[in-house]
């Protein structure tokens, strides 16, 4: 590692357990100079493959790319760690300024017409290199992600396209800030008198969140998902439910310093451009390209099939809300706040369920003990917490993974924990990815969430959505934690984005089946499981809403398609085009999208998910089809079938072609009427 001052932790050896991040050490004015240390190390790495004399070889070439930037590689992986999970504004100031020095430094390399011509030698002669399978995969994608990013260019579009890059850059993390400024200063204090169908966990919750604010003794709703969603289901405040939702569905879209509005129209123009520069029609078609969808078509194509099923259903329920509403005298239209609402109601009178009931019996640390213990069922891994390993708040819990021989397998970060300094959402990311090209590198990975905590000495109460939530982050986690790969490029999840979703979504079914459920889903007061009746119930309601739960996300899908598909200079105002596009496809008033699109960081925040939003319904018809593979066996921890998973989808990483290992996983492609039939859409008539 680089030689440094003494005093900055970053570019000193790590000594911690497993040679983790000393957070307790690491300050905002450290990363500075570090990455400038790492940009320097990388750059020397770089130098060296392109002035070696030698004819290009896998080893000197691309196994030399693989080990280049491995200082750069931690010292980001430690910054965007804190800046999503407790960022501060010295660090969210930093990012700006890295945002673009990253882009600086990345693009030399990747538009390095040297560097490309001695990969693009060996990708011609691939066939004659004797490659393992591994390699092969490697050098392919290695040559894929040169050319896609313009190496192959002349110089005046490679200048271009580096300008294009800083600039998406720059206007990446300024959504992202914008967007999380706007959830910090929002907050909704709420009375004595506003109080009416809260339950005391939500209660408790929202004086936390007032309390993590300098606000103690107070309760109020913040625009975490976790807290909104929640009170707009129960509280029995119509006004406050407005205020609540307009607040939601306006993040990053107010008209002050915080919109987002020109900044996704300039994202757009510049996308687009950079697609054009690399003989691409629209950005759309650049990133479907290089997917398992191939084309826009393909991703409309599926969207729309699930679009018209949903829509009907959803209006049928509209029709059912507005009469409840009715029936009970209320004289208004249903509206967007008043869904949540009265769909509740709906649900407990026809399934005599409501998520207060079973809320007591899925608290935060019964389902982290069902989530690894599905995991030691399927795979034979086993988790100790550990109290020695350094964190960056004092919420965040560390566990070590060993494998079914008792070998140390991974380490595993929990944060769970909505507060100011965390955006919004659930993600897993790694600090360090497994691979084995100089020893066996094991994993660090993480989950956060945003779950509302509990009162003191109270436990967090997961809703089955929460509990939902956290399996899914948990199955990404396995993704990186049983990865089982020789080179970090390939390592757990880099893979394609309408695959990644796979082994997340594919976890979810451990969630809520009954026999997890009766051995984790305890009440926190009186330790009694489940109940059968109530476990019944929750097992029928499932398929309940599923029309406005589908609308809400195909809507915000194919809103991003249509982002990036049409001409940019065609969206001159994102309002206009957001209403003419809800419009076309018939988008019912009383629902929103999930995700408007001032707020939409999945595909503005950065492009890892832009025209890929679809890809969490790609991966549901493939997640729906797989879990059927546990059910044919009659045995949801089949040891065989769970063989196959672990072999050909979680520890393989992107070392082989999506496609290919799903079908020796499930032994034929999937069946698209699985996601139907899973969501309850199937017997819908515009389903036939």
């Amino acid at each position: 590692m680089t030689s440094a001052p003494s005093d900055n932790p970053l570019l000193q050896p790590w000594q911690t357990p497993f040679e983790t991040p000393p957070f307790d050490l690491i300050q905002p004015a450290h990363f500075p100079p570090a990455f400038v240390a790492a940009f320097a190390e990388h750059n020397a790495d770089i130098a060296a493959i392109k002035a070696d004399k030698d004819e290009p070889t896998f080893e000197n070439t691309i196994a030399a790319l693989e080990r280049s930037g491995r200082l750069l590689t931690n010292i980001s992986s430690v910054f965007y760690d804190l800046v999503g999970a407790n960022s501060n504004p010295e660090l969210l100031e930093i990012e700006s300024d890295i945002a673009l020095e990253q882009a600086r430094h990345w693009n030399p390399i990747m538009m390095d017409a040297q560097l490309f011509a001695r990969i693009a030698r060996l990708h011609a002669n691939a066939k004659s290199l004797g490659l393992t399978g591994e390699q092969a995969r490697l050098l392919d994608r290695t040559y894929t992600h040169f050319h896609r990013a313009g190496a192959g260019l002349d110089a005046a579009a490679k200048a271009r396209m580096a300008e294009l890059n800083e600039r998406l850059a720059h206007l990446a993390t300024t959504f992202s800030h914008n967007l999380l400024g706007d959830e910090q200063d929002w907050f909704m204090e709420l009375g004595e008198g506003d109080l009416g169908g809260l339950s005391e966990s939500f209660i408790a919750a929202a004086r936390s969140a007032a309390a993590e604010r300098g606000m103690a003794g107070k309760a109020i709703v913040t625009l975490s998902r976790s807290s909104v969603e929640p009170f707009l289901q129960s509280s029995t405040r119509r006004d406050l439910r407005e205020k609540a939702y307009k607040a939601f569905v306006a993040r990053g879209d107010n008209r002050n310093d915080h919109d987002n509005s020109a900044t996704i129209l300039e994202i757009l123009k510049l996308r687009e451009e950079r697609a054009k520069l690399l003989g691409y029609p629209s950005f759309a078609a650049y990133i479907l390209e290089d997917s398992m969808a191939k084309t826009p078509q393909n991703v409309r194509g599926l969207l729309e099939r699930v679009w018209k099923p949903a829509r009907a259903r959803a209006l049928a329920d509209r029709d059912a809300l507005q009469a409840l509403i009715t029936e009970e005298g209320g004289n208004f239209k249903l509206a967007a706040w008043d869904w949540r609402h009265y769909a509740e109601k709906l649900r407990q009178r026809r399934a005599n369920f409501d998520d207060a009931a079973i809320k007591p019996y899925l608290t935060l640390d019964s389902m982290i003990d069902a989530a690894f213990d599905c995991a030691t069922r399927l795979f034979g891994l086993t988790f100790n917490e550990r109290e020695d390993i350094p964190v960056w708040h004092p919420d965040v819990r560390v566990w070590e993974v060993k494998d079914k021989s008792g070998k140390h397998k991974a380490l595993f970060y929990g944060d769970y924990f909505a507060r100011a300094s965390k955006r919004s959402g659930a993600w897993m990311t790694s600090l360090r990815d497994q691979e084995k090209l100089d020893g066996d590198i094991s994993p660090v990975i993480i989950n956060v969430m945003n779950f509302a905590k509990g009162a003191e000495n109270q436990p967090c109460l997961l809703s089955p959505d929460d509990a939902r939530t956290l399996f899914h982050e948990f199955g990404h986690g396995l993704h990186g934690m049983l990865s089982d790969v020789v080179y970090p490029s390939l390592s757990g999840t880099s893979v394609f984005t309408d695959f990644v979703e796979l082994p997340s979504q594919l976890y979810e079914h451990w969630q809520e089946q009954p026999q997890v459920l009766q051995k984790f889903a305890r009440h926190y007061q009186t330790n009694q499981p489940l109940p059968d009746d109530l476990l019944k119930r929750f097992l029928a309601a499932r398929k309940f809403n599923q029309g406005f739960a589908t609308v809400e996300f195909v809507s915000s899908a194919l809103l991003d398609l249509e982002f990036h598909s049409q001409p940019a200079a065609s969206i001159t105002d994102v309002h206009a085009f957001e209403k003419r596009e809800l419009e076309k496809i018939g988008m019912p008033a009383e629902i929103s999208m999930r995700h408007r699109p001032q707020q939409f960081g999945h595909i503005f925040s950065g492009d890892h998910y832009a025209a890929g939003y679809y890809s969490y319904m790609w991966s549901e018809v493939m997640d729906a089809d797989a879990f059927g593979a546990f059910e044919e066996a009659g045995n949801i921890f089949d040891p065989a079938v769970a063989k196959r998973l672990h072999d050909d989808i979680y520890s393989s990483g992107g070392s082989r072609d999506p496609e290919d290992a799903y079908v020796a996983f499930r032994g034929r492609a999937p069946e698209p009427d699985a996601l139907l039939r899973r969501r309850g859409l199937l017997d819908t008539p515009e389903a036939a």
